[in-house]
This record gives structure tokens, sequence and C-alpha cells, in this order.
């Protein structure tokens, strides 16, 4: 039987799993014009205060999870990786070829994804945490019968809660490893700077407002610009000035090998928890 397309001017998404992941998704389709609140639903079970939060913003909100699958062309699965296989099968009767089907679930399979919904038609992606505020780094990785249609559709949705980038699956530990963990190591670095502008004489929350706007204008000026980070660095390291100094100590405590190690050993890390 001919897979159907998801209908792109009406389609309904239903969220499997009401948690925060599944809430900056949700809020980010509605504000961004994407969805109108009416077409999103998710199932709420017993916690009443995510019922709440959900339908503050005008999403439906079922009882169950059969109902969101019922509703919707497109099901995403947002649950916590322990339970993304009890989520899928409790409801596999209700999955066809017709719907298109979205893990968030970290370090899940598509193979594994695939044989527990007894679907193909199934993207993976990965999302980070500043989906939150709407600059998420996100990875998709198609399934077997999902088409270049379903992966612009869902590049459409997860596009409203910051930028998404298509990789094959086999590079998700590295992933995971770079934006997955990134952000912890991004707010290790903003902690320290601040530190360092306290130690330097500032008052804290002068140092810490500085700290981030520094980090989020730097990575702006990267993203926009298109230049390379090291033409950057070079553009504000005057010869025998502030800068320069300030980076020979950063190179002298190995800051970027430091990085490259953190970034190699969660995605060793990753790789480990996968196959356990």
């Amino acid at each position: 039987m001919e897979i159907l397309p998801i209908p792109v001017e009406s389609f309904k998404v239903g969220f499997v799993g009401a948690g925060k992941m599944a809430e900056s998704i949700a809020r980010g389709v509605v504000a961004s014009g994407v969805l109108p609140p009416n077409r999103i639903c998710t199932a709420v079970h017993s916690n009443l205060n995510r019922r709440d939060v959900f339908e503050s913003f005008g999403v439906n909100v079922f009882s169950s999870s059969e109902d969101v699958v019922k509703e919707s062309d497109v099901v995403i699965f947002s649950v916590k990786p322990q339970v993304v296989k009890k989520a899928i099968t409790e409801v596999r009767s209700k999955l066809s070829k017709n719907k298109l089907l979205v893990s968030v679930a970290a370090g899940i399979k598509l193979k594994d994804l695939q044989e527990w919904s007894g679907q193909d038609r199934f993207i993976r992606v990965m999302p980070n945490t500043p989906a939150a505020v709407g600059e998420a780094a996100t990875v998709m990785s198609l399934g077997t019968a999902a088409t270049e249609e379903d992966g612009a559709l869902v590049a459409k949705l997860f596009g409203a809660v910051g930028k998404i980038l298509r990789a094959d699956e086999k590079m998700f530990d590295a992933v995971t490893g770079l934006s997955g963990s990134g952000p912890a190591y991004i707010y290790l670095a903003i902690e320290a700077l601040a530190d360092g502008g306290v130690a330097a004489g500032l008052p804290r929350e002068l140092a810490l407002g500085l700290a981030s706007q520094t980090v989020l204008g730097a990575a702006t000026m990267v993203s926009k610009t298109g230049k390379h980070p090291g033409v950057l660095k070079d553009d504000v390291t005057s010869p025998g000035g502030t800068t320069i100094a300030g980076v020979h100590e950063l190179e002298k405590g190995s800051f970027r090998a430091t990085l490259m190690n953190a970034v190699v050993a969660a995605a060793n890390r990753s790789r480990e928890l996968s196959q356990s």
C-alpha cells in the first residue's frame, strides 16, 4: 500500500509525553505560527499541573496516549529513554504507515524504534535543552520509510525552537557529546568568566551579566558572519594587547584540548550507554 503524504495544510501533531521538552516544542510551534494550538494535543494521565500548563496556551489535552495517536498525523514520542519502549508498545495497535512517528528520546536507535512500533516511517530527532528558550541545536535522522517531505515537515516543526540540521544516525553519539552535553560546558565557561570578573573587582551581578552576554554575542558573531572562529579571535587580539595575554593563559591551561576531550568523553559515554 502506498504511503500517503502528511496533509501539510491541515496536519495535527500529538505528543506522547507531556514533559518540559514537549512543552518547549509545542510553545515554539504555536509562537512561530507554524501551527495553531488547536492542532496540537498531548495526554496527561495524573499530573494536573501539566494539564494546566498545556491548556494555558490552547493545546488539547486528552486522558490517554491512544487518543493522542488517533487524533494526530504526526506523533512525537517525548518521554524519557527508559520508558520509550513502553510508551510505543502501548499505542502500537493505533499506529499506521500513514502517521509520521518522531522520537526525541536520547540514545534510542531507529532500528529499535521501528521494531517496537512495527512502523518504518520514523524520524529520530535530538534537540538540546536551549529548546526551552527557542535556541536549540537539533539534529535529525530519517528512518527507512520516512520521505524527504516528512523530513521537511519535521524540520519546520523543530525549526520553531532553534536550528535543525541533518546527520546520519551513526553520528548521534558524537552529536550527544557536542550539542547534547555542550550547554553544560558553556554554563561552566560562563560561570568561570563571571568568577574571573569578580576576582578582577567586578560586582557579581555585573560580572555574570557581562559574561553571559559576551558568550551570546560571540556565538552570534560565528553564526551570522560565517567567519571561522579563529579569524574572529585574531580580529580582537592586538599585538602585545590584553586579549592575547588572556588567550596565552588559556593555551597554557590547555583550554582547547580540554574542551575537545570533554566532547570525546561524552560521546564515548553515549556510545557505552546505547550499547548497554
